[in-house]
């Protein structure tokens, strides 16, 4: 008979759809596969988005179910919403069946609900994910099945009812970027290191609005005398590229994050989970613009989060392109403000929460099969 530790234990995660949700659960499931190398592992998610081709390239076995988010208001749509959701459903208990997980792992996305449910209706211990001040609907909907939940930001518990279940554990990265020497940095990106350095990022398609913000002011960000590495996003580059001299860099992709982030003497980007988790782990000041265009409005109320404990300076969509520039100009030649916001977005940094949640989710696995 086979002990105990020769048991080869059932990983299921559910999530995708962005970066954000699926990038945390494959943190948690390196973690798992370091400790335990026999584990099994599937990832569930849909045929569509980022999951199918990230999580299969990366080794992991996966699987899709066909679901969409709920719809806003009722119509023909909300009919076939209903049909997808239950054919979902019906999938997810058959794969649950087949794989039968020892712990199931939710990230909050859409895609996660029907799983998270059917793992719970075999017996599998429950994990959610929640990256963003203010948590999504399907982990809050959830969370009754879920035997704990691991938050990243002190505003969330209060959209909880189950405070028991709550632990302020962080965002697990996949910690991959790391800082080097400033002036080796922008030697290296071909800069000088006696001037003052922004970094925009505006993600991978490109965010409109701090593009914008950036051009409108190009000739006022030129009389400052600073240098910008602008990564404005592959839709935009052809447009933007003509920006480009000595002291702008304008690129549609950054590859080395950690080269970028070291140049940096300040960052203005969107407030995403994952990229929040990134600037609070290195220490970067940041000016974040959140994302008008999220579910809940979670971009604003995560950068708010840490906007409130003086880590962060928060400027709303609509206010970027008139007030942005003011911002910049009294904040990169500030010295103590820089400082300030560097030492206290670190507070937000919990570098070891894939390690931590990894060894949780394995102990729940064992503590299962000794009952």
């Amino acid at each position: 008979m086979k002990s105990l530790t020769d048991k080869k234990y059932n990983f299921i995660f559910a999530g995708g759809g962005t970066g954000g949700h699926l990038y945390p659960l494959i943190a948690v499931a390196e973690q798992i596969k370091n400790n335990l190398p026999e584990s099994e592992i599937l990832f569930v998610g849909t045929a569509q988005k980022i999951e199918s081709k990230v999580v299969p390239a990366l080794g992991y076995n996966f699987k899709s179910i066909n679901i969409s988010g709920f719809p806003r208001s009722i119509s023909l749509e909300s009919g076939k919403f209903v049909f997808r959701l239950m054919n979902a459903l019906l999938k997810a208990i058959v794969i649950c069946i087949k794989f039968k997980p020892d712990v199931a792992i939710g990230s909050g996305a859409y895609v996660s609900g029907p799983i998270i449910w059917a793992a719970s209706l075999v017996g599998a211990k429950i994990v959610l994910l929640e990256q963003n001040s203010y948590p999504g609907i399907t982990n809050r909907m959830l969370e009754k099945k879920a035997d704990k939940i691991h938050i990243s930001f002190e505003d969330s518990k209060k959209y909880f009812r189950f405070k028991e279940k709550l632990f302020l554990t962080g965002n697990p990265l996949r910690i991959n970027v790391n800082l080097s020497a400033k002036e080796d940095a922008v030697k290296s990106l071909g800069l000088s290191a006696y001037k003052k350095t922004i970094v925009v990022l505006g993600g991978s398609l490109g965010a409109r609005t701090i593009n914008y913000s950036i051009e409108k002011n190009i000739n006022e960000f030129k009389k400052l005398d600073v240098q910008i590495i602008w990564q404005c996003g592959e839709k935009y580059y052809e447009d933007l590229k003509k920006y480009e001299d000595k002291n702008i860099k304008v690129t549609a992709f950054i590859d080395n994050m950690g080269l970028v982030y070291s140049a940096a003497d300040l960052v203005v980007a969107r407030a995403g989970a994952t990229t929040i988790a990134e600037l609070a782990y290195l220490g970067v000041p940041t000016i974040f613009i959140p994302s008008p265009n999220v579910t809940d409005d979670h971009q604003y109320k995560n950068a708010k989060s840490i906007e409130d404990i003086g880590g962060a300076i928060v400027i709303k969509d609509n206010e970027a392109a008139a007030g942005l520039f003011d911002l910049v100009k009294s904040t990169i030649f500030d010295a103590d403000k820089l400082n300030t916001l560097k030492e206290k977005i670190k507070y937000f940094a919990k570098p070891d929460a894939a390690k931590t949640i990894g060894s949780d989710v394995i102990e729940m696995a064992k503590n299962r099969n000794r009952l």
